[in-house]
């Protein structure tokens, strides 16, 4: 089934086995509509095809004029379970606001009118930082954290905008965990999505915001920043699961883990971001050669590298720096409670990934500020949990869509 992807050689199935799949999960009332215009952004009229090949992911220089979430261009894929495909290249903004382009897919199911469609935002759960593992590129090594969401939200009715996130596919470092970086995309993508005029998808659609791991962090930083960066969607709900809501609590259990190339993910990520971090000035030999390999790999190569400590690959760990300890702390979920009804839930007793007290913290905090929290623990461990979880997800958007009552369970 696993495809020679970084360079390293396949491995069977049977030998990577549930640690291959721990990894790719890692790293993600009744509601007032709002009042706002149906008509798409007239600039994605102009949005023609894209070239074929990898040339697609290679934006314009300059990037052409427009606002985040205008398509640039897209092209039709073959179709998938019934619905229409398209590959998009849109508008979006980095972690500090500069404008960026971003890759990613829509679905739209056929046979069926757009008008009040649900669209459903699949964040994508880690699939690695090479810009041949981006889940447009690639479906089959995003399939374990993503395809069961997209293939029920369609066999539902919804439509689907799934972000490749900033510099998967496209030129630049995946910023991996980076907050605002993967809040932006995912918004974007639902913008995108209402503005290709082949959709037939428009600001009054119902929107909802769903991940695990990764996809569950960036799902909760799109809920996050919704209500000013992009306050025109017509938000309803929010499924996010496994979140990593405290990147310095999470960093603590994964150095000299089992997961400690998503510890390096992340450092790599943020370094991405924020270029001042200068993550190659605390590298020694083994760490320069280390993360060049990392930049290029697919989720299913790092199995490699459990039970590594970040300091076999630096000279002072920078994660200890009060530069790097700020950008960190950037990321951290919970300054704004989400507005619409959000259902949190987690692996139990233990997380071995992302661990659960900084999540149950997440909870917490925006339970003690009146938000419209629902809480479920699932017992098992983080990469069985997106499957024991997942249709409660999924159904916890359905009932929001359908407008049953919701209660609140802090």
């Amino acid at each position: 089934m696993w495809q020679k992807l970084s360079g390293r050689g396949s491995r069977p199935r049977r030998s990577i086995g549930s640690i291959i799949v721990t990894l790719a999960l890692v790293i993600p009332a009744a509601i007032v509509p709002v009042a706002i215009s149906a008509a798409p952004a007239a600039a994605a009229a102009a949005a023609g095809e894209g070239p074929a090949g990898d040339a697609f992911y290679t934006p314009p220089s300059p990037l052409p004029a427009g606002a985040p979430g205008d398509v640039i261009w897209y092209r039709k894929k073959s179709d998938v379970n019934n619905a229409s495909v398209y590959l998009v290249l849109y508008l979006s903004q980095d972690a500090q606001g500069r404008p960026n382009a971003v890759s990613g897919t829509i679905f739209v199911p056929k046979g069926r009118s757009p008008v009040g469609m649900p669209i459903v935002a699949v964040a994508s759960g880690s699939v690695g930082l090479g810009d041949q593992c981006a889940p447009s590129k690639n479906p089959l090594v995003s399939a374990a954290q993503n395809q069961g969401f997209v293939d029920q939200a369609l066999q539902r009715g919804w439509a689907v905008a799934m972000s490749d996130y900033e510099g998967l596919g496209t030129p630049g470092v995946h910023t991996y965990v980076v907050g605002r970086s993967e809040g932006h995309a995912v918004l974007d993508a639902v913008r995108a999505a209402q503005r290709l005029p082949a959709t037939g998808l428009s600001t009054a659609n119902p929107v909802g915001l769903l991940g695990y791991s990764q996809g569950g962090g960036a799902a909760a930083w799109a809920g996050e920043l919704q209500p000013t960066y992009a306050p025109e969607l017509n938000l309803r709900a929010i499924s996010a699961g496994g979140v990593p809501a405290d990147l310095l609590a999470v960093a603590g259990q994964l150095d000299g883990g089992i997961g400690f190339a998503v510890l390096a993910m992340a450092a790599s990520g943020l370094n991405a971001a924020y270029p001042e971090l200068n993550l190659d000035g605390y590298l020694n030999n083994a760490g320069r050669t280390f993360f060049g390999n990392l930049s290029t790999s697919c989720i299913e190569s790092l199995i490699a590298y459990p039970f590594r400590k970040i300091s076999d690959y630096t000279t002072t760990n920078p994660l200890n720096t009060p530069a790097w300890i700020a950008r960190i702390n950037e990321q951290k979920l919970g300054s704004v409670p989400p507005k619409v009804p959000t259902f949190l839930y987690h692996a139990w007793p233990i997380d071995e990934l992302v661990a659960r007290p900084q999540a149950e913290a997440l909870k917490n905090t925006y339970c003690a500020a009146g938000a419209p929290i629902r809480w479920r623990s699932y017992l098992g461990e983080h990469a069985t949990t997106i499957f024991t979880a997942q249709g409660d997800a999924i159904g916890f958007l359905a009932d929001r869509f359908a407008g049953k009552p919701f209660t609140r369970s802090c």
